[in-house]
């Protein structure tokens, strides 16, 4: 029997102690507004969309305003949305002026026949579908232009470092949800990671990489290292675990994560969901900040 559930995370890494309560607070705020949905009968594609948006609007996390600047001192962004239900996809990558790109994302899911949009085109499909538009300057927050100043003339890290016990944050935002229907929904968004290369895509805007979802079986949401997780496609191979072990998403999450480090040495984090809303989580990583509430809880689990 199916149970309404919502499970999200902000970011699978070492995220430091100074950095916990906005963690949590974050993740508490974005998941009340996320089961309102559920609990007014709302469908899952609503209540993950409501729960990445107000992650998006946060600063804490990497997504939307506040996401981390590029090698050129620019953001960009990367998004991506599945129906389980209708089997749709849609995805954007390298937007910047898009207030919201987890709601494009959306829009190009249900609004066109394609899956992904990049760039300019991305921007323009968005002013057509009267999608929130924001100047560059609105995503750009203080704290992360002196990031982005301190990493200048310096030897470029590895994409895959900021995800060990070197204190880069990595905050991508993601959900998974079933709404009481049985229908499954899966979004992610992130600003990818500090001072990439202009251009840079990861695993979030990427169906079957970072974000799947399929009524069949479930739907999962990744956080990480996304060179690692495209090469594994990740997202896709924890849904197909879950079909083959009788729809145990903890159990999914946990063997998707031993493959990906065996084939890929990757770092990071799954959120996962069954088709009848239970919820499973892993991570490689010093921590990941996540959050989930069933039908069946009387109060909703928060960890960092």
């Amino acid at each position: 029997m199916t149970k309404p559930s919502l499970v999200i995370h902000g970011g699978a890494w070492d995220i430091p102690q100074s950095l916990v309560a906005a963690h949590r607070k974050g993740l508490k705020t974005a998941l009340k507004e996320g089961w309102q949905v559920l609990l007014h009968g709302g469908p899952a594609v609503d209540a993950v969309e409501r729960a990445i948006i107000v992650m998006e609007d946060d600063e804490t996390f990497d997504a939307g305003r506040g996401s981390f600047l590029n090698a050129a001192g620019e953001v960009e962004l990367d998004a991506s949305f599945m129906d389980g239900k209708s089997f749709r996809a849609g995805a954007v990558a390298a937007v910047q002026t898009v207030r919201h790109p987890i709601t494009l994302a959306r829009r190009v899911m249900e609004e066109s026949e394609h899956v992904l949009l990049v760039g300019m085109g991305a921007t323009r499909f968005a002013r057509e579908q009267g999608v929130e538009l924001c100047s560059l300057d609105d995503l750009i927050t203080a704290r992360e232009l002196e990031r982005w100043r301190s990493l200048q003339g310096k030897p470029k890290a590895k994409t895959k470092d900021a995800f060990r016990k070197k204190r880069k944050p990595t905050g991508t935002a993601g959900a998974v949800a079933v709404d009481r229907e049985g229908n499954v929904a899966a979004g992610t968004s992130t600003g990818g990671t500090p001072n990439k290369y202009p251009g840079r895509i990861g695993d979030s805007p990427l169906i079957g990489c970072g974000t799947y979802a399929d009524n069949v079986a479930g739907g999962v949401s990744t956080s990480g290292w996304g060179e690692a997780m495209i090469k594994v496609v990740m997202a896709k191979t924890v849904v197909d675990l879950m079909a083959l072990h009788n729809g145990d998403p903890a159990k999914a999450a946990k063997e998707g994560l031993k493959i990906l480090v065996r084939k890929s040495d990757g770092f990071g984090g799954i959120i996962a969901l069954n088709k009848a809303g239970d919820v499973g989580v892993a991570f490689n990583t010093p921590r990941m900040a996540r959050a989930y509430i069933t039908s069946s809880m009387d109060s909703p689990l928060v960890q960092i």
